[in-house]
C-alpha cells in the first residue's frame, strides 16, 4: 500500500515506523497499525472478488465446448478445424481410443485445454516481471483487458480460426491468476498469507462450480431464431469482463510501492530467455539476490510443484474417459461429479486450508498428496459408485490443499521487487505441467488401462512427496 508513513513489523513482532525522523506513540502506532489490516484485508477481498468473476466467464465455455465444435463442424468445412481434427484422429487411432463422438470431444478439449496451458506457462513470468517494475494494479487492467479482447474475438468468431485466435488472445492474457497471488503477498504477512491464498483457492473452488452450470443453461437454451451459439454466451462473457476492469480501476489500489520496484524489466536477450526458457524456468534464472541456498529450495519446490501437477493434472483429465467407459456416465451426471469435486474443495479450503497455522504448510501439502495416493488407487481399482465417490472426497482433499500451501511456501521467498517474477514463474511451472499431463496420462490410460494408469500415477507421486520433504521452508517474520 502507497502511504506517506509505511509501517513494518520488527523481529519481536512490535509494530514501528520505517520514517525514523516520525514519533508515534503507542496508541498511535495501534491504531495505524489496525489501518492497514483493514486496508490489506479489503484489498485481498478485491482480489478474491475480481478472480471470482473472471473464473466465471472462464470456465463458462467448459460445457460449451462440445456443443461449439460440433458447430463449427457443421459451419467450417475448412480452414485450421478439418486440419487439427486430423491430427487428432492420428493420435486418437496411434492411442486405440474408440472413435465415438463422447470421446472425441474429450480429446478435442484437451488439445483447446493444452494449448491455453501453454501461452500461460509462456506469458505468466513475463507478466509477472513486468508487475515487479510497473507495478500490480496497471499489469492486472492490461491482462484483463486482454481477457476482454479475447471475448470479443469470441463474440464474433464464425469460423473456428477466429475461436482458436480468442483463445489464444486469452492464454496470454491470464497472468491476472498470477497477478493475484503476487498481491495476496504483497499485503500479507506471514501469519496471514496462507488464509490469502486460500481465499484464491476458494475463488477457483467457486468458479469451477457455478461457471459450468451459467455454460450449461447457454448450451440448452442455444439455437433459437438461427442465432448463433456462441453470441450469447460470447456477450455475457464481454459483460462479466468488463465489469471486472471497471471494479478494479474503481477500488484496486497499488500494493507494490514506486520505492520497492525493480529498476529495469531487463532488455538482453539473456533476460529475455530467463523468462521463457523452460530450462532458466525450473533454475528461477530469472530471481537475483537470493542466498545459494533458498534459491536451491525455490527451484526444489518449483520442481516438486510441476511434478504434482504433471501427474494430477494427467489424471484429472482422463477422469471423463473413466466415468464414460466404466459407469457410462452422461455429460449430466459428469457435470454432477465435477461440481461434488469443486464443492468439496470449497469446503476444504474455506473451513481448513484457511486455519492452517504459518509454518505448517509444507507439513499440509505433503499429507494432501499422501491422501491423493489411496484416492487414485480406489478411482483406478472401484467398480461401484459409492466407493468411487469415497475416492473423488480424497481426491478433491488433495486438490483443495496441496497448490494453495505450497503457493504460500513459495511467496516466502525473495525481496518485494521479485514476488512478481517468482510468482509468474512458479504459476508457469503449473501450466507447463497442465499442458503437456493430459497429453501423457491419456497414453497412459489407453495403452495400460485405467487400474495400471491411476496405479503408476499414485506410485509417483512419491517422487514429489521426497522432494517435498528435503525443502527447508524460509522462516520469515509474522
Amino acid at each position: 500500500m502507497q502511504e506517506k508513513n509505511a509501517h513494518l513489523h520488527n523481529a519481536n513482532g512490535n509494530y514501528q515506523s520505517n520514517d525514523t525522523s516520525c514519533k508515534f506513540t503507542p496508541r498511535q502506532l495501534d491504531v495505524q497499525k489496525r489501518r492497514d489490516d483493514s486496508d490489506n484485508h479489503r484489498m485481498i477481498s478485491i482480489v478474491f472478488l475480481s478472480l471470482l468473476i473472471d473464473l466465471l466467464a472462464f470456465t463458462m465455455i467448459l460445457p460449451l465446448l462440445p456443443s461449439l465444435l460440433d458447430y463449427y463442424a457443421q459451419h467450417d468445412q475448412g480452414g485450421l478445424l478439418p486440419e487439427l481434427q486430423s491430427k487428432i484422429d492420428s493420435f486418437r487411432e496411434l492411442l486405440g481410443i474408440p472413435d465415438t463422438q463422447k470421446y472425441n470431444s474429450v480429446l478435442f478439449g484437451g488439445v483447446i485445454g493444452s494449448l491455453f496451458s501453454f501461452l500461460q506457462f509462456v506469458a505468466s513470468p513475463v507478466i509477472g516481471a513486468a508487475s515487479d517494475v510497473y507495478g500490480r494494479r496497471p499489469l492486472m487492467l492490461v491482462t484483463m483487458t486482454g481477457i476482454a479482447i479475447s471475448y470479443c474475438v469470441w463474440a464474433v468468431s464464425h469460423n473456428f480460426t477466429l475461436f482458436v485466435i480468442a483463445r489464444v488472445i486469452g492464454g496470454i492474457s491470464k497472468g491476472n491468476v498470477s497477478l493475484s497471488t503476487t498481491i495476496v503477498t504483497d499485503v500479507s504477512t506471514a501469519s496471514t498469507r496462507g488464509k490469502g491464498m486460500a481465499l484464491i483457492g476458494i475463488a477457483f473452488s467457486l468458479g469451477f462450480i457455478m461457471g459450468p452450470m451459467i455454460g450449461a443453461y447457454f448450451a440448452m437454451s442455444a439455437g433459437g431464431k438461427g442465432e448463433a451459439l456462441y453470441v450469447k454466451p460470447a456477450l455475457f462473457a464481454i459483460i462479466l469482463a468488463v465489469a471486472d476492469i471497471v471494479f478494479i480501476f474503481l477500488l484496486f489500489k497499488e500494493t507494490l510501492p514506486m520505492h520497492k520496484r525493480a529498476k529495469s524489466f531487463g532488455s538482453s536477450f539473456k533476460d529475455a530467455c530467463d523468462l521463457i526458457s523452460p530450462l532458466s524456468l525450473f533454475l528461477f534464472s530469472a530471481v537475483k539476490k537470493l542466498k545459494v541456498s533458498e534459491l536451491r529450495m525455490l527451484r526444489l519446490l518449483g520442481l516438486c510443484y510441476f511434478m504434482y501437477l504433471f501427474i494430477f493434472s494427467g489424471l484429472e483429465f482422463t477422469l471423463t474417459f473413466l466415468v464414460h467407459q466404466r459407469f457410462q456416465y452422461t455429460s449430466m451426471q459428469q457435470g454432477k461429479m465435477f461440481v461434488f469435486i469443486g464443492a468439496v474443495m470449497a469446503l476444504v479450503q474455506g473451513g481448513y486450508v484457511r486455519r492452517i497455522s504459518p509454518g505448517k504448510e509444507k507439513r499440509i501439502a505433503i499429507i494432501g498428496i499422501l491422501v491423493l495416493i489411496p484416492s487414485f488407487i480406489i478411482i483406478g481399482c472401484i467398480q461401484t459408485s459409492v466407493p468411487f465417490y469415497a475416492g473423488l472426497a480424497l481426491f478433491s482433499f488433495a486438490a483443495g490443499t496441496v497448490v494453495s500451501c505450497m503457493t504460500t511456501v513459495v511467496s516466502a521467498y525473495g525481496s518485494v521487487d521479485q514476488k512478481g517474477t517468482i510468482m509468474g514463474i512458479f504459476r508457469s511451472l503449473g501450466a507447463l505441467a497442465r499442458a503437456s499431463g493430459p497429453v501423457v496420462a491419456s497414453m497412459w490410460f489407453w495403452s495400460l488401462g485405467p487400474t495400471v494408469c491411476y496405479s503408476v500415477g499414485g506410485v509417483l507421486l512419491i517422487l514429489p512427496i521426497v522432494g517435498l520433504s528435503r525443502v527447508v521452508p524460509l522462516k520469515v517474520e509474522q
